[in-house]
């Protein structure tokens, strides 16, 4: 079996591959995207709209050097519902708190761009953030299953078939396919996917048929009560955490250290001035997405131009009432088939930190390192603070980091006490 050709960041691919290839990142992040919306009660017009024109802004504040897409952050789910459901404030004082997270999160870039990243080598050395980075998949698995409908008590045979033959089409044409066809098996197994869907009469194209070619995205402008946003302000940990985390299992994918080249404040700042951005328009916040980080880390295609390509489908999708409808009749079962795959290739991201680490678990301190923030992460427990909850994750990532510096700084006290 040949060497996967591998496709890297800056690199140009030909208009016939492009589409394609940009049409794969579009379906992989869409189904998650729009589900955040809907939970808001909001058009997903605006949604789309944002998450490319986000990502273009990613793309131009990291010089073209950090693939991401930006998606839906389900980040904020609790805090903006307490919001949103509150009689006195409602959606529009939700995105006041989305505006002031983003300006926030701005802020912390430059701080980052100002002090450096060498903290993080101290707070998160490779023994506590492979597992970090691994729990980003991992915790994802049950959403994938339940996306899928594979969850419920008694399993529908038809839900069952449309993943498998979706999940099948992904993970063996990820290893059989050649050529063309061997950098588009999410494409393919959507399409697989979706066709079994049609077969199995799992999908109704009524609303498609109703639906208008032209419709104008419905932009809302953001209130502020200080009340409102301390509710959502928390959230700020929650979404740096992610941030990095994502950016370091980017970092292995691709090859590069993109904490340092464009720079972890470059990739904050875009992560973060499009969800500010967002807020002011009537759209959710964004983050950079595991879906697509999972389509690079299987179709070893890194290439900007492709993801820029992503964004500008998504945009024209937002404008084009029967195109994003017939998107959204995409089933469960095909999304959960998908994502089943790339959450789990996040998952093996992180394990990969761990062993081109050569972390060395004979050390007791890595070994409980590694254990406590794997256990934290998958236990299910949480700490409340305020209107927020920390779990999985989040929590497991501020344990590990908590541990780090403690070992770090009983290293500097006996290594002064031999001086």
């Amino acid at each position: 079996m040949g060497a996967r050709r591998i496709i890297q960041v800056e690199e140009k691919v030909p208009f016939k591959l492009l589409v394609p290839l940009s049409i794969q990142h579009m379906f992989a992040m869409f189904g998650a995207s729009v589900l955040v919306p809907f939970l808001f009660g909001i058009s997903p017009a605006i949604v789309l709209l944002m998450n490319g024109v986000g990502t273009l802004m990613f793309i131009f504040i990291t010089k073209g050097k950090a693939p991401a897409y930006l998606g839906s952050s389900f980040a904020f789910l609790a805090p903006a519902g307490i919001v949103i459901a509150n009689p006195q404030w409602g959606y529009a004082y939700a995105l006041g708190g989305f505006v002031v997270v983003g300006f926030c999160g701005c802020v912390l870039a430059l701080l980052i761009y100002k002090f450096g990243t060498e903290w993080i080598d101290v707070v998160l050395p490779p023994a506590a953030m492979g597992p970090v980075v691994a729990l980003i998949g991992l915790e994802l698995s049950a959403s994938a299953a339940s996306t899928a409908g594979l969850l419920e008590e008694t399993v529908d045979s038809m839900n069952l078939i449309v993943f498998l033959v979706t999940l099948g089409f992904a993970v063996f044409g990820s290893v059989l396919f050649r050529g063309f066809l061997s950098i588009i098996p999410i494409l393919i197994a959507v399409i697989a996917g979706y066709l079994a869907a049609v077969f199995c009469g799992m999908v109704s194209f009524q609303e498609v048929l109703t639906a208008p070619w032209f419709a104008l995205p419905q932009f809302t402008a953001p209130k502020f009560d200080w009340e409102a946003i301390a509710i959502i302000l928390p959230v700020i940990l929650v979404i740096a955490s992610e941030h990095i985390g994502h950016q370091v299992v980017t970092s292995k994918i691709v090859g590069r250290d993109l904490l340092k080249e464009p720079g972890l404040h470059r990739s904050l700042l875009g992560d973060n001035f499009s969800t500010m951005v967002s807020g002011m328009i009537g759209s959710v916040p964004t983050t950079t997405y595991g879906e697509n980080i999972g389509v690079m880390a299987m179709t070893g295609v890194y290439s900007v131009h492709v993801i820029a390509g992503a964004a500008i489908l998504s945009i024209i999708c937002s404008f084009v009432g029967k195109l994003s409808m017939l998107i959204s009749t995409i089933p469960g079962p095909v999304i959960g088939g998908i994502s089943f795959l790339l959450y789990g290739m996040i998952g093996t991201s992180g394990l990969r930190i761990l062993v081109d680490s050569q972390v060395d678990f004979g050390k007791p301190r890595n070994q409980a390192l590694t254990s406590v923030i794997f256990v934290t992460g998958l236990s299910g427990i949480a700490v409340k603070i305020g209107n927020i909850k920390l779990s999985g994750m989040v929590l497991a990532c501020v344990v590990g980091m908590i541990l780090s510096l403690i070992f770090f700084l009983l290293d500097r006290t006996e290594a002064e006490s031999k001086e």
